[in-house]
């Protein structure tokens, strides 16, 4: 029986699926129909029938329906009814699934639709424009098919005038097409501000609420356009007040958040000042207002993350919003979300939420990211705040790679405090999250985690021992090889940390596993921050006198050529007073610097030095000849003299006389190492 079942069950889908096949081929056969007048009603029908139903959509676009309407919709013999009725129904298409808009982009509608666009009827352009626009909202459209023909942006500018509908689909194309520097320039040369800046009072809210997304992609990291929005008048009033009043508490929120936005990337882009009343007293409060716990969920995600940029670069705004509503303590609620179901009625909400709870924990990391990367008593706050350790320990190890970013990213913040790492990364041993993390992740995870192991590697830090025993050498070794200059700086960074008053066996270590070859390669990176790291590592690694002479007996020809080279090398003045200070290190020696004595090329440059123009390359070459000629070690008379005759002892002389004091007196303690 229950066979007999199942077989009678296969056999009705089947009958059901020839049915709503049959009817599906139906409605493409009536399209070829040689009366006119029955393909237009068969259009007709074929519109009632796709609303709502993306399975017949899909039966459809399978029975090749698309190419003949769009044949239909670009013939000039087709009555202008049954174009317009054609771009419908391909709009209803494209509502579909993400593979209907690929099936469609494919048969080519985005250039038969743009061609549509330059009949003279409104009601057609209006139709065809809705078309676009729902094909380019979705994600799988590629954007660049607007830009391909130069002649288009201006017509779409042409068309804002014509009615609400233009204005509302136009508007939200370019929001949804404008997703880099060359687009918002392509937009901002084609007068897309003067053409949009009128619709923001517009009587339509739709339109509003498209110009201002449009505003807030533009404005986006872009100074020539923010510079341009600042003095733009809408209706006598200044853009920026305009958005001011769409921030207000009576309008949508999505309007306050958009109108935030824009704000935002303004003052960002350096066009607004970050004391300015509508940033400080309009926009970060709206900001922190999105973030409370009666606003939606994608709502609470944007608000956080735009109040992060807002105020990353600046640490007044960052005091000012800590104290702001709560906000450190409103944040934590960000990881219990959401607390109860019975809060959530909407079971599809609660569902959708439950998908997207990660974001709000990523917007919260990125948020305290941004609150505590200046201000100690702010991270305190935050350290404080309820289980926040444990929490970014999780976010360490979550499954999405946006939460772990986001969680190192605050970690690195907090890292930034002396009383945070001697405490709290301590007493939750974050490094060891953190070295899993370093072991396989991407490079932008890897960039963050790296930099906070700089600074879990600082002496004063609990975690140094225990990283050092963990076998981490290894790993920051293969950083340096990295194609990232971001990478290769963070991982001689940590070795260079790691340097600084280590022991012998530590610094052994390092070289051992760096290879010479590859510590010289570095001295020759073509990225400052590189090579000034690598001279910072070399000089932590040539401090204390056992040390100096070991490295530079084993090592010294190497190390002089490099430092020869970056000498007589076109390098900035930092670049060069780190090598003269790494060659006042081997001069400390009791035998390397004899590597000096022996190298007359060397000294002639350290001469050269003495007598620049620089106060800081005069003290750091000083400082070399000083040690070179200290009393009391041994052959330090030898070494004077030699320094005597090459005119060493005129220059210092010359040098007791220097207007900086600090300098004078380098050369007075040299001066008096001859007369004692």
């Amino acid at each position: 029986l229950t066979y007999c079942l199942l077989f009678e069950d296969v056999s009705v889908i089947i009958v059901l699926m020839q049915e709503v096949t049959a009817t599906s081929r139906h409605y493409v056969d009536r399209l070829f129909d040689p009366d006119p007048q029955k393909v237009l009603q068969g259009v007709i029908d074929m519109k009632n029938a796709v609303i709502g139903n993306n399975k017949q959509k899909a039966n459809l676009i399978v029975l090749g329906a698309v190419p003949r309407l769009l044949y239909l919709l670009q013939q000039s013999s087709s009555s202008l009814e049954l174009r317009t009725e054609c771009s419908v129904v391909l709009g209803s298409l494209a509502m579909g699934t993400e593979n209907n808009i690929k099936s469609l982009v494919d048969c080519h509608i985005i250039p038969a639709l743009l061609q549509g666009l330059l009949c003279p009827d409104l009601i057609f352009i209006e139709a065809c424009l809705r078309c676009l626009r729902t094909v380019f909202i979705s994600p799988v459209t590629p954007v660049q098919l607007l830009y391909t023909d130069s002649t288009v942006i201006p017509h779409l500018m042409s068309l804002l005038s014509r009615s609400q509908r233009t204005q509302e689909y136009i508007t939200q194309i370019f929001s949804h097409c404008c997703k880099t520097p060359e687009h918002q320039t392509v937009l901002f040369n084609h007068g897309a501000i003067q053409n949009i800046a009128p619709l923001l009072i517009s009587p339509s809210y739709k339109v509003r609420m498209q110009a201002l997304k449009c505003f807030s992609v533009l404005a986006y990291e872009n100074t020539q356009v923010s510079m341009t929005l600042v003095n733009v008048l809408v209706d006598g009033e200044l853009l920026s007040q305009v958005f001011v009043r769409m921030m207000q508490r009576d309008q949508p929120i999505e309007m306050q958040l958009t109108a935030a936005k824009c704000l935002t990337y303004m003052c960002r882009a350096g066009a607004i000042r970050t004391d300015d009343s509508c940033v400080v007293l309009k926009t970060l409060p709206c900001l922190v207002r999105m973030c409370s716990k009666e606003h939606l969920l994608e709502e609470r995600v944007e608000g956080a993350e735009t109040l992060a940029y807002l105020m990353e670069p600046d640490v007044e705004l960052q005091r000012i919003a800590s104290t702001t509503d709560h906000l450190v303590a409103m944040l934590a609620d960000y990881f219990k979300y959401p607390s109860s179901v019975s809060a959530i009625t909407d079971i599809k909400r609660l569902d959708h939420d439950l998908k997207h709870a990660h974001e709000l924990r990523q917007a919260a990391f990125k948020l305290y990211a941004s609150l505590g990367s200046n201000d100690e008593d702010i991270r305190k706050k935050i350290t404080e705040t309820e289980n926040m350790m444990d929490r970014i320990v999780s976010g360490l190890s979550e499954s999405s790679i946006k939460v772990r970013l986001a969680a190192v990213r605050c970690l690195h913040s907090l890292s930034r405090s002396v009383q945070q790492l001697r405490t709290s990364f301590h007493d939750h041993a974050v490094w060891k999250p953190l070295m899993k993390l370093l072991q396989n992740a991407p490079d932008e995870v890897l960039v963050m985690a790296s930099s906070t192991l700089c600074n879990l590697l600082l002496e004063f830090s609990p975690s140094k021992e225990p990283i050092l025993e963990s076998g981490v050498i290894e790993l920051l070794c293969s950083l340096t090889q990295s194609d990232s200059p971001a990478l290769r700086v963070n991982g001689i960074w940590a070795l260079m940390n790691m340097a600084f008053q280590a022991d012998q066996k530590v610094k052994g270590e390092i070289v051992r596993c760096l290879g010479t070859e590859q510590l010289f390669r570095l001295l020759s990176d073509p990225d400052t921050n590189v090579l000034m790291k690598t001279l910072g590592l070399l000089r932590n690694l040539l401090s204390t006198r056992p040390h100096i002479d070991q490295i530079m007996s084993s090592h010294g020809k190497q190390i002089m050529q490099a430092v020869t080279l970056i000498l007589e090398a076109e390098h900035s003045i930092e670049v060069k007073e780190q090598t003269l200070c790494i060659l006042a290190n081997i001069a400390d020696g009791n035998t390397a610097k004899e590597l000096i004595m022996t190298n007359d090329d060397m000294l002639q440059k350290i001469k050269y030095y003495m007598g620049h123009s620089n106060v800081k390359l005069q003290l750091a070459a000083t400082f070399c000849i000083s040690n070179l000629i200290w009393n009391e070690e041994d052959g330090s008379q030898e070494r004077q003299d030699k320094l005597r005759e090459m005119g060493f002892v005129d220059i210092l002389h010359k040098l007791t006389q220097a207007s900086d004091p600090n300098l004078s007196d380098r050369a007075k303690t040299a001066m008096q190492q001859y007369l004692a």
